[in-house]
């Protein structure tokens, strides 16, 4: 049996392939060691965001010559040897969708990483219209994978955890390598090799961002509409989730979720206990508790959601504002047709923000080139083409 212990344990599940557990920190400098002298390691992290709160790194896994080193973190508590690998520019890290990966990583341990391969762009690049990690290997490399929803929506956080569990998340990394070697010789030839390569470089910056915790909850889904008095209702009910969250170890949503918060702050004096999805709350104590959140809330000042910088330029005319819309639609035909000559997803080509710039300000279109969404590869092979495009407008 896989299982986190005082010993690393290894069991063959397919010829040249094994499972290492890692749960001591000598193990970990013995595997850092070993990985250092290679050129191309793959990793992925399992967390445990849907049972628990705050979320956490709950597996990391690593893979190079065939074999996958589960990593427990929850056993580890120093795991910084783990920088050397991933701040190791002659290393090529191998992630699937790797965003979340390399947010989490930051998060739980300032990790950073130098030098990646992202199988999931690599694949958008080449065309393959599914992108999920079972559908890429068995496109690129003929190998069949099961990702089982179950296993998706694990808690990762209980220990000891069973074979089919471990299994499931090596096959998250032993076979990217093996797809990184297919795909780069398929770029290469397509001549797209650079662009998936900056695009990397562009993942490998992202930093796990904090969010506000002061106007977080303005970004709850559906309070779009709601008036400051409301939204002063919400804001004191939703720090009373987030408090609520922590001491119960429980995501936000299985407390309450976003829609019974805005309901409850669109109309305070309904009767709680008839809203759907109230659940738990619907007892006449949580609902006192509920209504003295709710009393707080008008205590305090209202609150005015923040005003986003407005498009518009100032003294557009209907006139102009209907030729900007004219130009978009042009430029978005533009980025069409050239996505179906590629035979890629068009929101590859260009980013959509600068086509709405471009589609107002079409004379400002060399500093374009500078905002810092417009990718280099894109300047170079398409940039001359939406200049004339811009041009003849």
């Amino acid at each position: 049996m896989y299982t986190f212990s005082n010993l690393i344990t290894e069991k063959t599940i397919k010829p040249n392939q094994s499972i290492n557990t890692i749960a001591t920190k000598e193990a970990l400098n013995k595997l850092v060691s070993n990985a250092l002298s290679k050129k191309h390691l793959s990793i992925d992290i399992e967390g445990n965001g849907f049972f628990r709160y705050p979320e956490r790194v709950c597996l990391i896994q690593v893979s190079f010559d065939d074999q996958a080193h589960i990593i427990d973190p929850l056993e580890i508590d120093d795991l910084m040897e783990l920088s050397r690998i991933f701040e190791n520019s002659r290393i090529t890290k191998i992630f699937h969708a790797g965003d979340y990966d390399i947010r989490s990583l930051n998060r739980d341990y300032s990790f950073i990483f130098k030098n990646v391969f992202d199988t999931s762009i690599g694949a958008a690049f080449l065309g393959s219209e599914k992108l999920g990690l079972d559908s890429i290997l068995n496109e690129y490399v003929q190998i069949e994978i099961k990702k089982d929803k179950k296993f998706q929506r694990s808690d990762w956080t209980i220990r000891p955890l069973p074979d089919e569990s471990i299994e499931y998340a090596a096959d998250d990394v032993l076979y990217l390598n093996k797809t990184r070697k297919v795909m780069e010789n398929k770029l290469s030839e397509l001549s797209r090799l650079e662009w998936v390569k900056e695009e990397c470089v562009r993942l490998s910056n992202i930093k796990f961002q904090a969010k506000n915790e002061s106007n977080a909850f303005f970004d709850v889904k559906g309070s779009i509409d709601l008036n400051p008095r409301s939204l002063a209702i919400l804001k004191c009910l939703f720090e009373f989730r987030e408090d609520e969250a922590i001491s119960k170890d429980r995501p936000p949503f299985k407390i309450l979720s976003d829609s019974v918060l805005v309901e409850i702050a669109r109309d305070p004096n309904q009767n709680f206990s008839e809203i759907s999805g109230i659940g738990y709350w619907a007892s006449k104590p949580n609902i006192q508790r509920l209504k003295e959140v709710i009393e707080n809330g008008r205590k305090m000042d209202p609150q005015f959601r923040p005003q986003k910088n407005k498009q518009r330029q100032k003294g557009f005319s209907n006139k102009q504002r209907e030729q900007a819309n004219i130009r978009l639609k042009q430029l978005k035909d533009w980025r069409k047709s050239l996505g179906q000559e590629l035979k890629l997803d068009p929101s590859l080509l260009w980013p959509t923000s600068s086509l709405s710039r471009l589609s107002r300000s079409p004379e400002l279109f060399e500093q374009e080139f500078e905002q810092p969404e417009v990718r280099k590869w894109q300047i170079k092979e398409f940039g001359d083409s939406i200049s004339q495009n811009v041009l003849n407008f």
